[in-house]
């Protein structure tokens, strides 16, 4: 059930998905921004896709307000029909694990964590990794490392930071990773951090305060404002919503090799170009998710 909402007398707000998160409702949010950027409407200004929403802003000098809720809720109808598919890009993204980095950090901000305070379930020492797999119930960090990186991440939306992408993992829902944020926010947080909040997964563009549970770190940059590396294609921000994210595990020579490559501009990063169908998916997702990691290692 679509919920729409005026924000002032520029802005249009609307809900795809009362229900929560899931890889449908980002479908349809970015199926109808796509159509009204094709459509290129006299008056709409910006759009802007997020997670199981977006909102657009528009001028009302220009366009009646009437005018352009009805042409989203005519959107509406088309994005409900059919089967979502989009054009989009298979990247594979190195990640060190179990890196000092994050690992010094997370330890100085315990006093913010669950694991915190007398009469806690958890040892005060634990790592967010150790507190993940606990909380998931993996046997063991390694368990839950592989549970992280073996299948494919969405991207679905950039914000909250320039360059910072939200990830949704394609799998089933019931064998999704949730991990609650710290419970206050740390004031810092090792830039390119792999995080995971919720049901989501970030990558921090930038070193800064954040509260998601810190898994790994990778060397590749996703936001550049002189866009040095080949694969920003002269862009500021890499990632876009809709592209796919196959973490890789690297070890700590590796890591350290790729940040000297970054440093003199040499770094690269494998990327397909695929097609991922959301109807197919749901039919399989584990047997699609191997079909999409052929494309990569292709």
């Amino acid at each position: 059930m679509f919920k729409y909402t005026f924000g002032g007398d520029e802005f249009l707000y609307v809900e795809v998905s009362e229900e929560g998160m899931s890889l449908e409702a980002f479908f349809k949010a970015m199926a109808i921004c796509s159509k009204l950027k094709e459509r290129n409407v006299k008056g709409i200004t910006e759009i802007c896709p997020a997670n199981a929403s977006y909102m657009i802003r528009f001028n009302p000098d220009v366009i009646h307000y009437n005018d352009a809720l009805n042409i989203l809720k005519e959107l509406e109808g088309e994005a409900s029909s059919g089967n979502p598919e989009l054009e989009t890009r298979i990247i594979e993204m190195p990640v060190f694990y179990q890196d000092p980095y994050t690992h010094e950090t997370l330890m100085r901000f315990r006093n913010n964590h669950q694991v915190r305070g007398e009469g806690s379930t958890f040892d005060a020492n634990m790592t967010d990794l150790e507190y993940g797999a606990e909380i998931n119930g993996y046997a063991s960090v390694d368990e839950f490392i592989k549970a992280h990186h073996e299948n494919p991440w969405f991207v679905s939306m950039i914000g909250f930071v320039a360059g910072l992408p939200w990830l949704y993992q394609l799998v089933e829902r019931k064998k999704q990773i949730e991990m609650p944020k710290y419970l206050i926010a740390r004031t810092d947080t090792p830039k390119l951090t792999i995080g995971h909040g919720g049901c989501f997964g970030c990558v921090y563009a930038v070193r800064g305060g954040g509260g998601y549970q810190m898994l790994g770190i990778t060397p590749a940059p996703v936001w550049d404002p002189e866009a040095r590396l080949d694969y920003f294609k002269g862009e500021m921000v890499f990632l876009n919503p809709g592209d796919i994210i196959k973490y890789k595990p690297i070890s700590e020579n590796e890591y350290n090799k790729a940040l000297k490559q970054v440093e003199d501009g040499s770094f690269t990063l494998k990327i397909k170009k695929a097609k991922f169908s959301l109807k197919e998916w749901q039919e399989n997702p584990l047997s699609y998710n191997k079909k999409l990691l052929e494309v990569l290692n292709g």
